[in-house]
């Protein structure tokens, strides 16, 4: 158990928060596996890097990825513009963190020969991007 006050467990708490630039997409629709190989290929890469990346990468998830980097970047602009000291500079960013947590999944069925009904899973994820400064 929590010791204090709930006052002071929230300052605390919030006092410990990341300051870094993210941008989340919840319920993407595209399963984990198939995110994660795209964030794969950009993680640890500069922001410019991962955009040409994504720009002409084939698979259907890379389009969402790339909108939420450009999305991260442009609140990387806007904290920076807001206080120069605490957050970092937008022309040397990388992508310091990209991951896929599990959504909920939309089941549905599809009818079979002889009455018989398969199920069908619909996946979704949410997607994390966090840049930092080099």
């Amino acid at each position: 158990m929590a010791k204090g006050h709930r006052s002071q467990i929230k300052r605390q708490r919030n006092s410990e928060k990341d300051v870094r630039p993210s941008a989340k997409l919840s319920y993407a629709r595209i399963s984990v596996q198939k995110a994660c190989f795209i964030l794969d290929a950009i993680r640890g890469k500069s922001v410019e890097e991962a955009l040409g990346i994504l720009t002409y990468s084939p698979r259907y998830g890379a389009a969402l990825v790339k909108k939420l980097v450009e999305s991260a970047r442009a609140n990387a602009e806007y904290l920076h513009s807001q206080d120069p000291a605490k957050y970092p500079a937008t022309d040397n960013l990388y992508i310091a963190e990209c991951f896929a947590d599990k959504g909920p999944t939309m089941k549905r069925v599809q009818p079979r020969a002889q009455g018989r009904a398969y199920r069908i899973e619909k996946r979704m994820s949410h997607i994390t991007v966090v840049l930092d400064e080099r």
